[in-house]
């Protein structure tokens, strides 16, 4: 008998991709770990947490392809749009902006490739790459993986697209598949917009229907499917189902809902040159990596480099 080798095939010719989240990684670390100095007395906690985080997922992840994006210190599209997203985030100290850019310092040496883009946030970025490198790939088989200290980018699971995201602090991480995001949130990854865009996203300010708490949510997208369905079925007269308050509720607050699901979708059109060939990675390039990691006295993560 003859044993198949299409499995074995595509397994050695499997290519991953990690997309970096960087400034939620940055913020998890800085206010994860307690204050860290230089001789110099530079604050860099969270340069070192984002490290530590990232020497760690390489390792796990081994990934042929890196990326990393950051969101760009200037209004976006979404704050245009609505005066009050994110207004109730308080700002985070200027200790932690100043890390900034020394994890893009750190990147460089790494030979990372950074994209940032004015009016977009990283969230935007993301999905762009994902986009891009899933429409443009010539490889039977990639494997993205998302890097991230929030939940924003499970909107973008997918069969072959995967969010990795810290837990509690910067040690506990769970690895979200479309089976793990219904199995935690009881939706599905393409559902998850359409989940904010009902329940509102206090962190970011987003309203969604006033009144319509998380668990109504995750009901009505599990009867509808979506926020579309479920107004076209109203709009109808078929929603026979529905409370009157909640349908009361969802008709009042319309406007709202297509705001909010603008708010929370994360859009996949910025402009950016991305091509795989530009973000292969082939391992620390072990003179830069070592010279700026003692550049800024991380000298126990020196071993992380071998």
């Amino acid at each position: 008998m003859f044993r198949k080798k299409s499995s074995n095939l595509e397994q050695l010719i499997k290519m991953r991709l990690l997309i970096i989240d960087s400034n939620a990684l940055v913020h998890r670390a800085y206010h994860a770990l307690p204050p860290l100095t230089t001789k110099k007395k530079e604050l860099v906690n969270a340069v070192y947490g984002f490290l530590t985080i990232l020497f760690r997922v390489l390792k796990e992840v081994k990934p042929e392809y890196v990326v990393a994006t950051f969101d760009f210190p200037a209004p976006t599209f979404r704050s245009q749009e609505f005066k009050e997203y994110k207004a109730k985030r308080v700002k985070a100290p200027d200790e932690l902006y100043n890390q900034i850019p020394i994890v893009k310092e750190i990147l460089e040496a790494f030979e990372v490739p950074i994209f940032e883009k004015q009016g977009f946030e990283a969230d935007d970025l993301i999905a762009t790459i994902v986009k891009i490198a899933q429409r443009k790939q010539v490889l039977p088989k990639l494997e993205i993986y998302i890097l991230t200290g929030d939940l924003d980018a499970l909107q973008l699971v997918n069969e072959s697209v995967k969010v990795y995201a810290l837990g509690k602090g910067i040690k506990e991480t769970i690895i979200y598949d479309q089976k793990k995001v219904r199995e935690k949130f009881g939706i599905s990854p393409r559902q998850v917009v359409d989940f904010k865009a009902l329940a509102g996203d206090p962190s970011d300010n987003i309203p969604g229907a006033t009144g319509i708490g998380k668990k109504t949510a995750v009901e009505l997208l599990q009867e509808y499917g979506s926020v579309e369905k479920l107004y076209q079925t109203i709009e109808k007269g078929e929603a026979w189902d529905l409370k009157a308050k909640t349908k009361k509720l969802l008709t009042d607050y319309k406007e709202q809902v297509e705001l909010s699901f603008n708010l929370a979708r994360a859009r996949d059109d910025a402009s950016i040159d991305f091509g795989l060939e530009k973000c292969s990675w082939k391992g620390y390039n072990k003179e830069k990596a070592r010279a700026i990691i003692e550049k800024y006295e991380f000298y126990t993560l020196l071993s992380r480099l071998e």
